[in-house]
């Protein structure tokens, strides 16, 4: 059952670590098919529980260490209808493989959690769509509808909160808030941005963040960017504007590559982790608020072990 879902720990101004690039550390360094890019079906197979555990785990250990607090963040961002059809799995089915991922994230909790390291268990959701491209879009009543039967699987499978991952137009991310705020969980959107520090639809960060909690009277707990290089957006977080309040957390992709040239890339560029732990660092000396740290496309422990060391030295 729910642990935090009341009272979300890293709201306190602590830092909460997070994974690295799930999916692309499962392809590309342990050799792992992942047809549509999809981790979940691996919830399925004792194999695969041991692949995620080893990955989660190794995370966790970094937190463990730091005396930091962790994000689980499910591996459901493709358990949603159109992708996990896909991959045969619909209605009950899919129902069931969502709880599971939470109750996978649960016990672990129970195995690592310590008073200085909490866990917060969160649900992962990707776009109905491509992740680099806003297309196909929905309006914001048709997205509600469309993500609600996962975030009610959160529900039910006792997650604390749900994080809407690579949500690239705003339509969608208030969808998903709209159907979190039905059912009262609470809820997390992560918007990624293209180089020029923008919405893949084109819009500016600051105006899909205002867009959302104007449609959902500020539903979501908070705002986090992911899939984009620190370089791609640093320099749209310097206005002083009101809404970068709203943001907490930061996922960057290891590249500085863009979508396009990732998308048709045949191999994986790590990108310079040192590098990017200090990006974090320069991002939090200006931000305090940022307290969710971790990583996305690209990056490994290598990574967040470099956020560790950066943004926790004394």
């Amino acid at each position: 059952m729910s642990k935090y879902r009341k009272a979300l720990p890293q709201l306190a101004n602590r830092i909460f670590l997070t994974d690295g690039g799930l999916e692309t550390t499962l392809i590309f360094q342990d050799g792992i098919d992942l047809p549509h890019f999809a981790s979940f079906p691996l919830i399925d197979t004792d194999a695969g529980r041991r692949m995620l555990e080893a990955y989660y785990e190794s995370y966790i250990g970094i937190a463990l260490a730091a005396k930091t607090g962790f994000m689980l963040d499910t591996a459901t961002w493709r358990a949603n209808p159109d992708w996990a059809a896909k991959l045969g799995y619909v209605g009950n089915v899919l129902d069931k493989v969502n709880r599971r991922c939470v109750e996978h994230m649960i016990a672990m909790r129970d195995r690592f959690e310590t008073e200085e390291s909490p866990m917060v268990v969160s649900g992962a959701i990707g776009p109905r769509g491509d992740g680099y491209v806003a297309d196909h879009q929905m309006t914001a009543d048709q997205a509600r509808e469309y993500h609600l039967s996962q975030i009610e699987s959160f529900l039910a499978a006792g997650a604390d909160m749900a994080t809407a991952f690579t949500i690239n137009y705003v339509e969608e991310g208030i969808g998903i808030a709209l159907a979190a705020q039905s059912v009262g969980l609470p809820v997390v959107i992560s918007f990624t941005l293209e180089t020029d520090g923008r919405l893949p639809s084109g819009m500016a960060l600051g105006d899909a963040i205002k867009a959302v909690d104007d449609a959902t009277t500020g539903y979501p707990v908070y705002y986090m960017i992911n899939c984009a290089h620190p370089t791609h957006f640093a320099h749209i977080l310097e206005t002083g504007e009101p809404w970068l309040q709203r943001i907490r957390g930061i996922r960057g992709n290891a590249s500085t590559r863009s979508h396009a040239e990732l998308d048709s890339s045949p191999d994986l560029d790590a990108g310079d982790p040192v590098d990017f732990g200090a990006r974090y660092r320069e991002l939090r000396d200006r931000h305090s608020q940022f307290t969710v740290l971790g990583g996305c496309c690209g990056t490994d422990r290598r990574h967040v072990e470099q956020i560790r060391y950066a943004c926790l030295a004394a």
